[in-house]
């Protein structure tokens, strides 16, 4: 949804997406970049690696010419009900994924940037209220609100914005995929609508804040939950 929202403002766009795993979502994106008129790179990738994250950033500058905006989003996500059966190699795996991953693409894109740059990571209403079941997921969300603070004052000088959207449910393939049958069926409910978002709802945040109109804005965690939320 935010490679198309950004497609249909004109942009063009390259994303990773998990090999086999994600082939046919992966052509289908492209497919809608493309029908919006603008180019669609699609790479490859587990990004859990800083070499992995310097190869997508490279691919994507060669094919596109340039790089502008940076958008992280990759994460992983597993559901423990009871605390003592999260293990170390599923910690080390989201860690990797959803915090380490950030920081790797943030140092090459940022070499890539010419005029300023834009750099936008994915948090998780998860960090501002925390999960009795994602405590690992709630934890590495944390380090990406923290993560995406801090490189918003390393990175102002040279006319870097960098910012957080962290949303709240969402419909996303990884809900069905990751959560009990039950959580799944009351998922969004505590929301002020009473249900989850659509990802077409949350695309808009990532391209406001890349955009002109969001120029005053780094730093910040803008968080669409559907609810009110204390930081």
């Amino acid at each position: 949804a935010v490679a198309i929202a950004f497609a249909r403002e004109g942009a063009d766009v390259a994303f990773t997406y998990l090999g086999k795993l994600e082939e046919e979502d992966a052509s289908d994106t492209a497919a809608w970049v493309e029908k919006a008129g603008r180019r669609a790179v699609r790479i490859s990738a587990d990004l859990r690696t800083a070499a992995a994250c310097r190869r997508a950033v490279e691919r994507a500058v060669d094919e596109l010419g340039h790089l502008d905006v940076l958008v992280n989003n990759a994460a992983f996500q597993c559901e423990q009900k009871r605390f003592e059966d999260l293990d170390a190699e599923q910690v080390r795996r989201t860690f990797e994924t959803n915090v380490f991953a950030y920081l790797f693409m943030a140092q090459a894109a940022v070499e890539h940037f010419e005029d300023g740059g834009v750099i936008l990571n994915t948090g998780s209403v998860t960090a501002l209220d925390g999960s009795p079941t994602l405590l690992d997921y709630s934890a590495s969300k944390g380090a990406v609100h923290v993560l995406t603070k801090s490189l918003a004052k390393a990175l102002s000088e040279r006319g870097v914005r960098v910012n957080c959207i962290a949303p709240g449910p969402v419909w996303t393939p990884l809900i069905p995929a990751t959560l009990d049958d039950e959580h799944v069926e009351r998922f969004g409910a505590d929301t002020a609508w009473g249900r989850a978002a659509q990802p077409v709802e949350i695309a808009p945040s990532y391209v406001f804040l890349a955009s002109s109109e969001g120029s005053f804005y780094t730093g910040e965690v803008l968080a669409p939950t559907g609810r009110s939320t204390t930081r």
